[in-house]
């Protein structure tokens, strides 16, 4: 699979100065958790759920959760389980190529009977997504996925922890309930391919709900829970892990307090006036700028509850011309002893030492998810993934 591997290769030539690179669920977990992307959760108990799989594959999904936990009731989930069983044999008869799929649990001890029931289709599965994850529940989840790894013969089964319990926004606990799931990771740490940020959560710990007008990050208790989470866990030094990007609920026209948040100029060019006015009247504005402020704090990729928001996602992960230009100046080997330059579009400073890290993880994105041409910009990207 690849990212904007579902348009045809003539468009993609026209896109992309460096095309994004294929990989597959055996690819290394520092490309997986790259190339995750926009991870479209799906609940458990959509009866045609399989074909959903393979339609979403064919738009550009690369990555899918299916949810046995908040997204159905309690009284759904015997019927789930089995409805997951007969979809994955589905998927499996089916053959062709599939997206990274994850089964999001309730508790530890579905994981290896799911696996065990799952039988030869397994193979289809990419993972696990641990819900409410702290560090006296992490250790049970990650064994039992451990366990269902080799008693399925899957190689490997990864997880993803959801932090989005209240000892993470209480102020008095937070500390505390951070270095613990560190510890906790850390010790799994060839079997966590990312960390999940549960931010609904969050929000509803204080009875809070943000509008289509802001992003996380207005909400302030929830901004600084992120900020902390990506101190402790996603630094640059090798130890940190990838944080994905918290969900964004909207996909229907709210009305409005302010004013939308696109500007005008990138959509002027001849056939794509309308593209705006979509975005906006969809609420994808708000997306939008969520994704920047998500990349800005150190975010990669992103939860999405609507096959709408993959593609907006998708085309703001490319690497622009500018910033791979600057990434490999700053990694060139003559400059190992550090030093300043001009950039090569000449409008800024590039410090090869302090900058070197965000370097390294823009050559990193931009492997998975390519490098626009130098006249290529967002709006050329996502006119393009809609196109199908």
């Amino acid at each position: 699979m690849r990212h904007f591997g579902h348009i045809s290769p003539t468009v993609r030539k026209d896109l992309f100065h460096q095309e994004p690179a294929e990989f597959t669920a055996d690819s290394p977990a520092r490309i997986l958790a790259a190339a995750l992307g926009a991870t479209l959760y799906s609940p458990a108990t959509r009866p045609h759920l399989a074909a959903d799989v393979h339609k979403q594959a064919a738009r550009g999904v690369v990555s899918m959760v299916l949810c046995l936990e908040d997204s159905i009731s309690d009284a759904e989930v015997a019927d789930a389980e089995e409805n997951l069983v007969r979809q994955f044999a589905a998927l499996d008869s089916d053959g062709g190529e599939l997206p990274l799929l994850f089964i999001r649990v309730r508790t530890p001890e579905q994981i290896p009977d799911l696996v065990h029931r799952l039988g030869g289709s397994a193979r289809r599965l990419a993972g696990f997504v641990l819900p409410k994850f702290t560090e006296s529940r992490g250790t049970a989840f990650l064994d039992a996925v451990a366990q269902a790894e080799a008693a399925g013969g899957r190689q490997p089964l990864y997880a993803m922890p959801v932090l989005e319990t209240p000892d993470l926004l209480h102020l008095e606990t937070r500390v505390e309930a951070l270095a613990g799931i560190s510890r906790t990771v850390n010790r799994y740490r060839d079997r966590v391919l990312a960390l999940r940020l549960g931010v609904t959560d969050f929000c509803s710990v204080y009875g809070l709900r943000r509008t289509p007008d802001m992003t996380a990050y207005d909400v302030q208790i929830v901004a600084g829970v992120i900020a902390d989470v990506v101190n402790v866990l996603s630094r640059a030094d090798g130890t940190g892990f990838t944080v994905t990007g918290p969900v964004w609920e909207y996909f229907r026209h709210q009305q409005r307090l302010f004013k939308p948040q696109l500007r005008r100029s990138p959509f002027l060019q001849e056939g794509v006036e309308e593209l705006r006015t979509t975005l906006i009247e969809h609420d994808l504005d708000g997306l939008l700028r969520e994704v920047e402020l998500d990349r800005a704090n150190g975010l990669l990729g992103k939860t999405c509850i609507h096959p709408a928001h993959v593609t907006p996602v998708h085309a703001l992960s490319v690497v622009s011309h500018e910033e791979f230009s600057d990434a490999q100046d700053i990694l060139r080997p003559e400059r190992g002893g550090g030093g300043v330059m001009r950039s090569a579009y000449t409008n800024k400073m590039n410090e090869v030492k302090p900058h070197r890290a965000w370097a390294e993880r823009t050559m990193l994105r931009a492997e998975v998810f390519g490098v626009a041409k130098e006249e290529v910009g967002f709006v050329d990207l996502l006119t393009a993934g809609l196109q199908l």
